[in-house]
């Protein structure tokens, strides 16, 4: 389905704002039978019988309204569902297709506010304020044109109060602009730290660093209220004005029709309903205004959205990509994510085939980044990262799709498993892409989880969630896996038995594995030892004196 379709309005959503119109219009006779009843009472030319009858009119009319109100407000709803749901299946397939890079900490708040916020509010606003900007657009036209008919000098002053609504909607567009789009950007900077600390909540204070994360949160938790203050601030004083001026209309259209009232000129039910139309007339232009506020959002939100569709799409590969052998040579690597503030400085080493390789440094050295790049995921600035002779800056977005797809397993600190599926279906995930997957029982015996394969990630300790997030990885049967802090997120006996279980996998599937850890201690099982510092490599060594990951201590 292409962009444009997304937001293609059905038959349904027609249909419901075509009949929101006939309503607002049966709505708006209703002061005009309700005039001519009192004028026929006043001025005493019509008998009960009349009066009898147009009752009954009114009461069919009621019953029509009611009748394609129903029917209409269904069929909005309905529509604006369906038209919502295209876009979120949309935005899910899209996000599919979008290359990893893109998913960094700001990307990801950035798309769930998308896939949540700025669909609920398109929804919302296409559903309920769009129909009720159009209804409430007849009935205003419809009182100004009764007006206009009972005395068009007081139509003349109303008119004024719809005319304002120009300057008033440019001024609210211009904020909506300005402090909306700002808005968006920090709402979604504040949903991705959001999202970060409560995944990691445990983890923060079981390490104390409950504090920092607290400050880090609060912090922009405030420029998102900062945000959000000067988006109302500067948005209701305008929309204050507009109400006092229109307000005004009211007794000056009113004091106009006073005069020929008195000269005799109106009726006095004229002067009645030239007193309460421009009331009805004001409620109605300000909720417009706040209508068409709400539909300049409509705008902020479809253009995020079409943002998120617009974006290059990772394509799927038909070409193979067949290393023999899964070493890995850095030759002069730098990556900076800001210009002119290096990440990796020029760094050159090599992994070795089937080994169990540590990358160990403090938080910052370059660790994360340097398991990205090895996994396709962030491209170098500079420098070859050459596996087996095939070099991975060379792969178009297809062969890096294979690489990741058939060749690489992922083990994540915090374990991303998929919260509705069990133990054994989430390592079923795994298996279902690849093409030569382990037996998914011996795999799971291996990990110790035959008698919580059926548990959800919810029922599972630390621990045994990160043991299916492992089994997840292992399961595709990669040459070469990576693992990001696996025991980041555990206590100190549960890291070993990770650790022990991630060497035995190393010993029994004779994967590359590569563990990136602030961990000192974990060199100590491995290989081969590569220790960073602010983006350089100040030790790479084959481990001589490896001990085992059950005598670990730190």
């Amino acid at each position: 389905m292409t962009d444009k379709n997304l937001f293609h309005k059905n038959s349904r959503f027609y249909c419901g704002l075509i009949l929101t119109v006939l309503e607002g219009l049966l709505s708006g006779s209703n002061y005009i039978v309700i005039y001519m009843v009192l004028k026929m009472l006043y001025e005493r030319v019509t008998d009960i019988k009349n009066i009898f009858s147009i009752s009954c009119l009114v009461g069919i009319i009621f019953v029509i309204r009611l009748v394609i109100y129903s029917i209409g407000y269904t069929q909005s709803q309905i529509g604006g569902a369906e038209i919502s749901k295209n876009i979120r299946l949309g935005l899910g397939d899209k996000l599919r297709k979008i290359p990893l890079s893109c998913f960094t900490k700001k990307r990801e708040g950035q798309y769930i506010n998308i896939m949540t916020a700025d669909v609920n509010s398109y929804e919302q606003i296409l559903t309920h304020k769009l129909a009720a900007l159009v209804k409430n657009g007849v009935l205003s036209v419809i009182v100004l044109a009764f007006v206009s008919v009972l005395y068009f000098p007081a139509a003349v002053i109303l008119m004024v109060s719809l005319f304002l609504l120009i300057p008033e909607m440019w001024l609210s567009f211009r904020i909506v602009k300005k402090y909306g789009i700002e808005k968006n950007l920090v709402t979604a900077k504040a949903v991705g730290q959001i999202v970060e600390y409560i995944d990691g909540i445990q983890t923060f204070r079981s390490y104390g660093m409950g504090g920092t994360k607290n400050r880090n949160t609060t912090e922009t938790l405030r420029k998102f209220s900062t945000v959000s203050y000067q988006y109302e601030a500067h948005g209701i004083p305008v929309n204050f004005a507009f109400n006092i001026v229109n307000w005004l209309t009211v007794p000056l259209a009113m004091w106009i029709g006073y005069i020929p009232w008195q000269s005799g000129s109106i009726s006095a039910i004229t002067f009645l309903f030239l007193c309460m139309l421009p009331m009805v007339l004001a409620k109605l232009t300000a909720s417009i205004s706040v209508d068409m506020f709400s539909y300049r959002n409509l705008l902020i939100s479809k253009a995020n959205i079409k943002n998120v569709l617009a974006e290059n799409e990772e394509s799927k590969s038909t070409e193979v990509f067949l290393p023999k052998e899964h070493g890995i040579s850095f030759r002069n690597v730098s990556f900076s994510y800001v210009q002119e503030e290096p990440v990796l400085k020029n760094i050159s080493f090599s992994i070795p085939d089937h080994g169990l390789t540590a990358i160990v440094g403090d938080s910052g050295s370059g660790k994360s980044t340097l398991l990205n790049i090895i996994g396709g995921i962030e491209s170098a600035d500079s420098g070859s990262i050459v596996i087996d002779g095939s070099a991975i800056e060379s792969m178009n977005q297809k062969e890096l799709s294979n690489y990741r797809r058939n060749h690489l397993g992922y083990v994540f600190q915090f374990y991303n498993l998929i919260p509705n599926l069990t133990a054994r279906e989430n390592i079923e995930v795994g298996a279902y892409l690849s093409k030569r997957p382990l037996d998914i029982d011996d795999l799971i015996e291996t990990l110790g989880l035959t008698e919580h394969q059926h548990k959800l990630p919810n029922q599972l300790s630390g621990g045994q969630q990160q043991r299916v997030s492992i089994g997840r990885a292992i399961v595709k049967n990669p040459d070469l896996l990576l693992c990001d802090e696996p025991t980041g997120a555990l206590d100190y006996n549960t890291s070993k038995e990770i650790l022990s279980l991630i060497s035995e996998v190393n010993k029994k599937y004779q994967s590359t594995i590569i563990i990136v850890t602030h961990n000192d201690a974990i060199k100590n099982m491995a290989d081969t030892v590569i220790t960073l510092r602010d983006g350089t490599v100040r030790e790479s060594y084959h481990n001589q004196s490896k001990i085992s990951a059950a005598d670990l201590d730190w």
